[in-house]
């Protein structure tokens, strides 16, 4: 019997049956509709956000703008907020993104150590505060008498810490560093910080990008809390400047048919130009990091 060069000693390979092949296109074909039915609706708004709202409001499948109209980002280009949204949601995305990895990782690995007194009480404690809250006027009250009431910190401080990804984070210490490691690094005389910071953290980047990309996310997409903790309009997030834009442009009861009915389609087209505006970045940015999404949901699953 004529061996293979490449086959690997003491495994057996099997040509794939017509069983397996009927699988393997009838799974290709599932795959390529899921993929399908989530890419095309980002594709509708894109196309939709440059199209002649006539077409859009017709219902119709679009595969290409059919008739081109760019009124709406002309008017969004025009408003004068759009550029210090963009430059707060960046700065206020960066100031979150430091201080809320700076306390969810040192916290997410004391929590994961064995030895750390009333552990179980601090767990139980983070986990409360998942289920229950004090509220929003008892928030509202505390950045009030903190006197971080509109200022970037009133949009930090409060999301500094998400038990989720406090958990995920934990999850993470305790399948991926082992104990004996840490035993073993005392014996030749470090200590806990020195572990922590030596050995622990250069072996986290993986979930350190997690924490990075989900506080990221989660503080581009920021709309209620700057609505009610932000009162300058120049400190305002690209979120709540958007949702500005399509307000100032509403219709009036003093213009004339033609005007009416060109606002109206202005309005129309604003709605997807907003998520265009808004989510672009997103876009830009998630294919280079999407296997850092999927591993913080595996990190999450492994262990709870």
């Amino acid at each position: 019997m004529n061996s293979n060069k490449n086959s690997v000693p003491g495994m057996v390979f099997t040509r794939p049956t017509r069983a397996d092949r009927v699988f393997d296109i009838v799974n290709g074909i599932i795959m390529a509709l899921v993929c399908v039915v989530i890419f095309y609706p980002l594709y509708y708004v894109v196309l939709a956000s440059m199209t002649d709202p006539k077409i859009v409001n017709t219902g119709r499948l679009l595969f290409y703008p059919e008739s081109f109209y760019t009124a709406g980002y002309a008017k969004a280009m025009e408003y004068p907020a759009l550029l210090s949204g963009y430059q707060n949601t960046v700065l206020y995305t960066v100031m979150s993104v430091v201080f809320s990895v700076s306390v969810t990782v040192p916290a997410a690995y004391a929590l994961s150590r064995i030895d750390l007194v009333g552990r179980r009480v601090l767990i139980f404690l983070f986990t409360f505060t998942m289920f229950f809250s004090g509220g929003l006027i008892p928030m509202f009250l505390t950045i009030k008498m903190l006197g971080i009431y509109n200022t970037a910190w009133a949009l930090v401080l409060p999301a500094g810490v998400s038990v989720y990804n406090l958990i995920v984070c934990r999850s993470f210490f305790d399948t991926s560093i082992p104990l004996e490691l840490l035993e073993a690094s005392k014996l030749d005389g470090c200590s806990d910080f020195g572990f922590f910071f030596k050995i622990a953290i250069p072996l986290s980047s993986t979930i350190i990008a997690v924490m990075v990309l989900f506080y990221a996310t989660s503080m581009w997409n920021t709309f209620f809390n700057a609505l009610m903790f932000i009162q300058d309009d120049s400190k305002m997030p690209l979120q709540v400047v958007l949702r500005n834009l399509v307000l100032s442009n509403q219709l009036s009861q003093g213009s004339s048919a033609s005007e009416l009915a060109e606002r109206q389609k202005i309005i129309d087209q604003l709605k997807y130009v907003i998520i265009t505006l808004s989510a672009l970045p997103l876009i830009i940015v998630y294919p280079f990091v999407q296997k850092y999404f999927a591993a913080g949901v595996t990190i999450g699953a492994v262990k709870g």
